[in-house]
């Protein structure tokens, strides 16, 4: 009996727990200027396009308040490798215009946009057919292990296919 009567108090604590449940709480981490590299390797170069939201998803919220952090504070290089080299040869700017347009906006920002030389070849580019905020590095996997003993986060931007819309699941 004192068995089921404790079991009993304890549903009911957990019962009552549970209708004053409170909503989430807003949590302001004090994030320090960060030191950042993103890896593109895309199978398809329509996709830099989305990973481009997650440095725009870095770089804003360390902009406005209450961090403000000025372009000047912030340290972020992206590395490219895969099909999403084309987007930034001179000749697909009209057919890559605004993915162009947005990595020359972060670029002005100090975004550093590195391009793998090996790959370049691959693609049949040289320097002069990269647009003029591209710096070419001899190779994509030396350059993020530099990057990474300097003390730069690796983030590599999931860019997946949305096969089901938000309001079929929410």
């Amino acid at each position: 009996m004192k068995r089921t009567t404790s079991s009993l108090l304890a549903a009911l604590g957990l019962a009552c727990t549970m209708q004053v449940a409170q909503a989430g709480t807003w949590v302001q981490t004090p994030y320090a200027p960060p030191k950042a590299l993103f890896e593109f390797y895309f199978d398809d170069p329509r996709k830099i396009g989305s990973a481009l939201f997650w440095v725009r998803a870095l770089i804003h919220p360390l902009m406005e308040a209450p961090y403000g952090y000025t372009p000047e504070d912030l340290s972020l290089v992206v590395v490219i490798h895969g099909t999403e080299i084309v987007t930034v040869a001179k000749k697909n700017e009209a057919k890559y215009q605004e993915a162009v347009d947005r990595m020359r906006y972060y670029a002005d920002l100090g975004v550093k946009f590195k391009v793998c030389g090996l790959a370049a070849e691959d693609y049949g580019y040289a320097l002069k057919d990269f647009q003029d905020f591209i710096h070419v590095v001899p190779n994509a996997i030396t350059e993020l292990a530099h990057w990474q003993q300097q003390g730069y986060a690796l983030i590599l931007p999931q860019v997946m296919e949305k096969k089901i819309d938000i309001e079929s699941i929410r």
